[in-house]
C-alpha cells in the first residue's frame, strides 16, 4: 500500500491542503479512503474532513460535483475522485504534496 506508518515523524509542509472526503454508511471504500487519507493528516501532509452525504453539506457536494459512486473526494476544493481512490493517483497526490 502507499500509506505513510503512523510512526513517519511530521512534516511541515508550508501550507496544509484541505481533503473533504463525502461518505455513505456501509460504505468500504469509504472506510478505505479515510484511514488512507487519515494516515497522510497524521503524516502532517493534509487537512482532512469528513462529510456525511446525508448532512446539509455533503448534500449540497453530492449536487455540485455529481459523483458516479462514494466515497466523493474533494482537494482543495476541487473534485479529486469519486469512488475508491487508485492507489497510483494517491501516489501522485502524495509527491505534490510532499513538495510542498
Amino acid at each position: 500500500m502507499n500509506e505513510i506508518p503512523a510512526s513517519a515523524p511530521p512534516t511541515a509542509p508550508t501550507e496544509v491542503v484541505n481533503v473533504t472526503l463525502v461518505t455513505t454508511p456501509a460504505c468500504h471504500f469509504c472506510d478505505d479512503a479515510h484511514q488512507r487519507l487519515h494516515a497522510l493528516e497524521r503524516a502532517g501532509l493534509l487537512r482532512l474532513t469528513a462529510v456525511p452525504a446525508e448532512s446539509p453539506q455533503g448534500e449540497a457536494l453530492i449536487a455540485e460535483h455529481r459523483p458516479g459512486s462514494f466515497p466523493l473526494t474533494l482537494v482543495a476544493g476541487r473534485y479529486f475522485h469519486a469512488g475508491r481512490i487508485p492507489r497510483g493517483k494517491l501516489a501522485r497526490l502524495v509527491d505534490r504534496l510532499g513538495a510542498r
